[in-house]
């Protein structure tokens, strides 16, 4: 497979995984094709290109509920991807814990004040010194968000259970890991 064109090879992830991503009543998204080829020499943390196409094309239906724009959904996929790769994170991970926190609503704002995807809370920015930063731009959100659960998961000696309930405030508690997990399994994981 590897004397391929990369087109060809995007062609025939495309006819086959489509319709399995899709569903039955779907058609071809012209606008998801177009964006997957803008984006894809300049997805980050990917070794591989069809590799790329592969996740970027199945997350990026995965996420057609919630973000309806194929751009969209492929830049911020970039942007996860990306950030999730740098802390050493799982970026379906990544993407439960948004799907758990806001709903892919880079506006979301919590009752106790988290904003954003990964619902960062404000006093963030004071402690590490950058009071200026917009926690509904999402690069820096994620970078945030990453951070946190980085910090957290030393904090736990790698213990994700105990670093999630950390991120959320509900140390000592399951609940908030339990739906991390459940959006995990039922939504992103890739097994």
């Amino acid at each position: 497979m590897t004397s391929l064109s990369h087109l060809t090879r995007y062609l025939l992830i495309t006819a086959l995984l489509l319709p399995a991503f899709a569903g039955a009543q779907q058609r071809h998204d012209p606008l998801l094709t177009q964006s997957l080829q803008a984006n894809l020499p300049h997805a980050d943390g990917f070794s591989d290109h069809f590799e790329t196409e592969v996740w970027l094309l199945d997350m990026s239906q995965r996420m057609r509920p919630f973000i309806e724009d194929p751009r969209q959904r492929i830049q911020l996929l970039r942007m996860v991807h990306k950030e999730a790769t740098r802390s050493n994170l799982s970026p379906e991970l990544f993407l439960a814990l948004i799907h758990t926190e806001s709903s892919f609503d880079r506006f979301a704002v919590s009752s106790a004040g988290a904003q954003g995807l990964m619902q960062v809370m404000p006093f963030w920015k004071s402690v590490i010194g950058h009071p200026e930063d917009n926690l509904t731009d999402i690069e820096t959100n994620l970078r945030y968000g990453s951070a946190i659960l980085s910090h957290y998961l030393q904090r736990e000696s790698g213990n994700l259970t105990r670093a999630l309930a950390r991120y959320n405030g509900s140390l000592g508690q399951s609940w908030y890991p339990e739906r991390v997990y459940e959006n995990w399994d039922r939504h992103w994981r890739n097994d």
